[in-house]
């Protein structure tokens, strides 16, 4: 297969901010079950398979309106649906867009192996395809659009180090999906950080089933029982996952005293984040990514060649996938106000009740 590399894509996160801010949640798509719109300036269509509305708020809550509003913008035919954590759904969703004519077909995979029997399939019709924020492993993607997702395990690392300071410390990992090569790649970035640091020793590590929130709290749980609620901070991949620890850190009243690390920059880790119960999250954002997706696809479906700066490796598909590479951001409580400011969380939603009184201290309206 024919691959494309060197120059950047364009980003206009500011304009996708601009027109998200217009757009609801249905622009002709059905909800989350999607549907097709109008537009059609271009040649080809769009479809873009979300992966769950369960592991973040995001894809639902960001990626959906904004891809919207950035495909409508640029006159291209789309169809956004959102597999709700079902492979085979997707699958079959997948089916059905190549069947009523999509031209490029980006996917976020619930797993490599499913990810990429979809993508043999729309290689077999032609179909372009784009791996949108995880890699398929093994698979057939065109391009890749992330974020750098080694670095966004490093600044965890590095911010749970930072929450902890030098003191001799039990930590504990609570890893993503086993099956999600980004939750690898988080947890080789944090470990990158924190195995040098000999203050520091690993206790427990383990990944939680399809980010599953309800298990993750299980896991801690039994994590924190067998360590005799000896552990001193935990690296948890993401918010819901970090949510989960808090939870059971205040069930045995040392909420805010342990340092978690989190991801995504939800509404409930910034929260965590104000009340003092969760150390950082990182920020990825996701205005730059929905537009790098867009840019490729718009281009892809005008019969271009896009050209891009970066490039990652595929072990399993022993393969070089052409690739744009985001910065993500640590976000602490002194920072909170930057992913207000960005417009990705809205202070209405983040400063309510009890934590109107932080958003307040730190400037946030």
């Amino acid at each position: 297969m024919a691959r494309r590399r060197t120059v950047t894509t364009a980003i206009a996160a500011a304009m996708v901010f601009g027109l998200a801010a217009c757009g609801g949640d249905d622009s002709g798509n059905g909800g989350s079950d999607g549907g097709d719109t109008g537009g059609g300036e271009a040649a080809g269509k769009v479809g873009v398979i979300l992966p769950d509305t369960a592991s973040s708020a995001r894809w639902e809550s960001a990626d959906r309106p904004l891809l919207e509003a950035a495909f409508e913008e640029a006159g291209v035919e789309y169809d956004i649906q959102n597999a709700q954590g079902d492979a085979q759904r997707m699958a079959t969703i997948a089916e059905q867009m190549i069947t009523e004519g999509v031209t490029v077909l980006a996917i976020t995979n619930l797993d490599s192996a499913s990810g990429a029997a979809i993508q043999r399939q729309a290689e077999q019709q032609g179909v372009q395809t784009i791996d949108y924020d995880r890699l398929t492993l093994g698979g057939e993607s065109d391009f890749y659009v992330s974020f750098d997702n080694t670095e966004v395990g490093r600044l965890q690392g590095q911010g749970l180090a930072q929450c902890l300071g030098d003191e001799p410390a039990n930590i504990a990992y609570l890893n993503g999906s086993p099956d999600d090569n980004n939750a690898t790649l988080f947890s080789q970035g944090a470990h990158e950080v924190l195995d040098p640091m000999d203050q520091y020793t690993v206790v427990a590590e383990q990944a939680v089933p399809e980010w599953d929130n309800q298990q993750a709290a299980t896991i801690f749980e039994q994590m924190y029982t067998q360590a005799g609620g000896d552990i001193q901070g935990v690296l948890a991949a993401n918010d819901g996952l970090a949510n989960a620890v808090v939870s059971i850190l205040g069930r045995n009243n040392v909420a805010g005293q342990v340092p978690v690390t989190g991801q995504d920059a939800t509404v409930e880790g910034l929260q965590n984040i104000l009340a003092g119960n969760q150390c950082m999250t990182v920020y990825k954002p996701i205005a730059e990514e929905a537009q790098a997706l867009a840019d490729l696809a718009v281009e892809l479906v005008n019969g271009q060649e896009p050209t891009v700066a970066g490039e990652v490796e595929d072990p399993e598909g022993n393969r070089t996938v052409p690739s744009v590479l985001l910065d993500p951001v640590s976000i602490f409580r002194d920072n909170v106000k930057q992913v207000i400011d960005d417009g990705y969380q809205s202070a209405a939603d983040v400063c309510t009740g009890e934590f109107a009184a932080a958003c307040q201290e730190l400037g946030i309206s």
